[in-house]
């Protein structure tokens, strides 16, 4: 049997009206079977799993964002987690009997359909990603949110056109990512500290994206062509941030 899983992160972890009103918009769809639900009232974000067929997968992604369009303003979001969007990242991942690159057009799918009915700017990335600047999902959600204005307005409007959807600032919605990859396996460690500073250092450190490179007075570091010099970090494929949780 073909089977896809199916990611989506929210930006909303605190109101379990809204919820609510995205699980049961995903269940609508027949023959999705919604694995779980993971809020983090910190980073205002709730991870869903879910599982379906190529042929039901992208409806049930879809009726998911649909309803986080219509419920979560951007405008008022904040969190400890990187975002740009209601719905900020939608991967479909393979499990059986589904190669990668159907699932990359999945994503392709559920892009264009997002982006042609719901007005939202849609970027792939990873497997999906439409050139080798938008693998690293952290480079196409750098500037976050709050940048996007500048994003469609600015001097690299051309850069950052979307692959789907208008280039133009969705207030309300934000952007959303979407993307074709493997299994990730994301787990929090808790240090005993209300610093983020050494904190976040270890994850520079570990995560492939590295760091910028900076000089002996901290300022950072150009090539001949402007660009910020990265120093590689230690694993690869590896993805931290350091964040504090409050409570």
């Amino acid at each position: 049997m073909k089977l896809v899983e199916c990611v989506p992160n929210f930006s909303e972890g605190r109101d379990k009206n809204i919820l609510n009103q995205i699980a049961e918009a995903i269940k609508s769809v027949k023959g999705i079977n919604l694995l779980d639900i993971d809020p983090g009232e910190a980073t205002n974000r709730t991870v869903f799993t879910f599982v379906g067929t190529p042929d039901n997968i992208v409806d049930g992604a879809f009726e998911g964002i649909k309803k986080a369009a219509e419920l979560i303003d951007m405008s008022k979001h904040k969190g400890e987690h990187p975002r740009m969007g209601a719905t900020d990242v939608c991967p479909f991942v393979p499990v059986s009997d589904v190669t990668m690159e159907e699932c990359a057009e999945l994503a392709r799918k559920l892009g264009k359909r997002v982006g042609d009915e719901l007005g939202i700017p849609i970027y792939l990335y990873e497997e999906a990603a439409s050139k080798p600047e938008r693998k690293n999902l952290a480079d196409v959600r750098q500037s976050e949110y709050e940048g996007l204005k500048e994003r469609f307005e600015g001097k690299d409007k051309d850069y950052w056109k979307p692959d789907f959807g208008p280039a133009k600032f969705n207030t309300k919605s934000g952007a959303t990512a979407i993307s074709a990859r493997e299994f990730l396996i994301a787990y929090n460690i808790n240090f005993n500290t209300k610093d983020k500073k050494p904190v976040h250092d270890i994850a520079l450190n570990i995560r492939e994206a590295g760091r910028s490179k900076r000089d002996e007075n901290g300022k950072m570091v150009k090539d001949e062509n402007g660009n910020t010099v990265k120093v590689p970090g230690t694993f690869k494929y590896v993805k931290a941030i350091g964040w504090v949780i409050p409570e």
